[in-house]
């Protein structure tokens, strides 16, 4: 997929397009000096990180605020934000442990003038209530979800991009966590899925 078939697809407008365009620009230059996607992963930039990040709004059509959780290279989050930009009250969370990735996340959000945030911390120490909270290649469903409990305690739903060991991630979550799963074939990629989860609690 290439930017044209991208937007054929998704009807993105022309603006979205140019911070489309602007953050592969940026990505690709920040991707040389240090490791925030892989590079091989560059050339397929329009659906494999593009589009993957931004089927999550057809599943939360509807949300205006998300947390992204381990924003790293800002996917799904900066995504989410450029794509969410003209939308009244709209506000991406981009929560990361690593200095050197919150500077660069905060550039893009900074040079594209996006509704989003950028949080140098632990995603388990924030305090946000927000309607989703995200997450991208940041660790296995179980440890994730220990992360995101706060957010699921103050309301949100969660919106886990997964690879093709989602259902295996899900049973192990178990374990640790009770929670409502729904799981979602990735429009990007048929072996990946997008797990949905409510109701989180502790198992006794």
């Amino acid at each position: 997929m290439d930017a044209v078939a991208y937007q054929a697809l998704t009807r993105a407008t022309a603006d979205q397009m140019s911070d489309l365009e602007a953050f592969r620009v940026r990505l690709s230059e920040a991707n040389a000096v240090m490791n925030l996607v892989g590079p091989a992963s560059l050339d397929d930039f329009w659906n494999r990180h593009v589009f993957d990040s931004a089927q999550l709004l057809d599943l939360a059509p509807e949300a205006l605020t998300w947390a992204d959780l381990g924003a790293g290279a800002g996917l799904p989050g900066l995504v989410l934000a450029i794509l969410l930009k003209d939308r009244p009250g709209a506000r991406v969370w981009l929560i990361d442990g690593l200095a050197k990735r919150c500077r660069f996340l905060e550039s893009v959000v900074t040079a594209l003038d996006l509704p989003a945030e950028v949080i140098w911390g632990r995603a388990e120490d924030q305090r946000l209530s927000v309607e989703v909270v995200t997450a991208r290649a940041v660790a296995p469903l179980s440890r994730l979800l220990t992360y995101a409990h706060p957010y699921h305690q103050a309301g949100a739903r969660g919106l886990y991009l997964k690879g093709e060991k989602a259902e295996a991630e899900v049973a192990e979550a178990r374990a640790v966590w009770q929670f409502k799963a729904g799981l979602t074939v990735s429009r990007s990629d048929p072996r990946g899925r997008i797990v949905s989860i409510g109701s989180l609690r502790r198992a006794p």
